[in-house]
């Protein structure tokens, strides 16, 4: 999902570098194993291979819930879809770094509209299953959405590029869906009520995501105002 975790950087769109933010708490064990991953993937697999891995992983999560409204276990296929979609997403622009084969512009560009579409498939396919309401998943979508276009924002105009918000990032994400999976799992649809347990959760952490974009541009636009104050006449 996005925010992707391991975007490639834009060429050529800020006046200096692109500095990758990346804080989250699994950020350093996580880039050891994608470290070895990139050692021993066979020559045959390809970033491009990987980026459409990526989107599979999506396309079965967004099955898997929306067939859930047939029998919960089809639950498990939206979580193998995660990792799938995790391996795919995380490893393209790794494998690209490690064998020195970037090609920046279409790997950025291909990344983060992948990511869209990632996104709205895996929201969308909640908001499709019986444990979540479309509107509450449309909101989510949004959120998130919002917060790439302020990732995009920052990486043109100030040079950062944010991969993570505090102690989390996309990785923590997708531990927390695929919990929230799970536990769809043993709880079972609850067919008669309005507002689930699950729209909670869901609607709480699109709000978050809201609310993070809102402060996020109240913050940079601070920072730009301040760097490009107009001359004093």
């Amino acid at each position: 999902m996005t925010v992707g975790r391991n975007m490639l950087t834009p060429p050529n769109l800020a006046a200096k570098p692109i500095e990758r933010i990346q804080k989250n708490l699994l950020a350093v064990p996580e880039r050891k194993l994608l470290n070895w991953l990139c050692r021993v993937m066979p020559p045959w697999v390809t970033p491009d291979v990987l980026t459409s891995l990526g989107v599979a992983g999506a396309v079965a999560t967004f099955v898997g819930y929306a067939a859930s409204n047939l029998g919960v276990g089809w639950l498990w296929l939206a979580i193998v879809g995660y990792v799938l979609q995790w391996f795919g997403d995380s490893m393209d622009g790794s494998l690209a770094r490690y064998r020195r084969i970037e090609r920046p512009s279409y790997g950025y560009f291909i990344d983060h509209s992948c990511d869209g579409i990632v996104t709205l498939l895996i929201l969308g396919g909640m908001g499709f299953s019986p444990f979540v309401r479309v509107d509450v998943a449309l909101l989510a979508v949004a959120g998130y959405l919002l917060l790439s276009i302020h990732a995009y924002l920052a990486a043109r105009v100030m040079g950062e590029f944010k991969l993570s918000y505090g102690i989390a990032g996309p990785t923590e994400l997708r531990f927390l869906l695929i919990g929230m999976t799970i536990a769809m799992m043993v709880s079972g649809p609850e067919r008669n009520a309005t507002v689930t347990g699950f729209d909670l959760v869901v609607g709480a952490v699109g709000t978050i995501f809201v609310l993070l974009f809102i402060g996020q541009t109240l913050s940079a636009g601070r920072r730009l105002a301040q760097a490009e104050r107009p001359p004093l006449r």
